[in-house]
């Protein structure tokens, strides 16, 4: 596969089939991942994997702890300005279209979101850690990996949804990864098989054109 292939490919998958991704997979994602660029080789990502029984145990652990932790960081700048607001507003729009969930139905929203919870159903998981020393040109570094992890998993024929949503759950998930307080996490990963029948699958979001983000000087 070409990389301009996978990167056409690439989508968020909201909804996975239940079929295993093996350790030796995820291992290998995880480490070719890491040849992702970083400002000074410093390498500020740190990835713990949730798999098989793991999954299950976390699960399980999950549903004893409170529904939201203290948030760390802002996901999204308040107020988002144009035209930022608007990209996410119909992203969101075409997102509950594709289920049937109309813009009035806040309760039907509201169970898609917490469907966040179960990896929409994905079987395997990362959870991308960063030291608390770290500032914006690490976060760069940690968007790099994660995008690189992503492209490679399309070559696997497996498909993934970055989750800035645990970031709600922080405690909960650190305390389970046994992740040391000065590590901070930044998001995690959906990663199995795409459900193809599934109709939230077949959303693939619009990206602005040339002439709204770039220019030649």
């Amino acid at each position: 596969m070409n990389v301009i292939d996978a990167v056409r490919a690439r989508k968020s998958i909201r909804q996975f089939t239940q079929e295993p991704v093996s350790d030796d997979v995820l291992r290998d994602l995880v480490n070719d991942a890491a040849r992702a660029a970083s400002g000074g080789n410093v390498q500020p990502w740190r990835i713990y994997v949730i798999n098989g029984e793991s999954m299950t145990r976390f699960r399980e652990f999950l549903a004893t702890q409170p529904p939201i932790d203290e948030i760390e960081y802002e996901i999204y700048p308040s107020p988002l300005k144009e035209p930022y607001r608007t990209n996410r507003f119909e992203l969101g729009e075409q997102m509950y279209a594709t289920i049937g969930i109309a813009r009035e139905d806040k309760d039907g929203r509201r169970r898609q979101f917490a469907h966040n919870n179960d990896f929409f159903d994905a079987p395997a998981a990362i959870f991308c850690f960063v030291d608390r020393q770290m500032d914006k040109p690490q976060w760069s570094d940690l968007g790099m990996y994660l995008q690189t992890f992503m492209l490679l998993a399309v070559e696997r024929g497996l498909g993934t949804c970055a989750q800035e949503y645990w970031s709600v759950r922080q405690k909960a998930v650190r305390t389970f990864c046994g992740a040391p307080d000065e590590e901070m996490l930044f998001c995690g990963m959906a990663i199995g098989h795409e459900d193809t029948t599934a109709p939230i699958n077949s959303l693939n979001s619009q990206r602005m054109p040339f002439e709204q983000f770039a220019r030649f000087v």
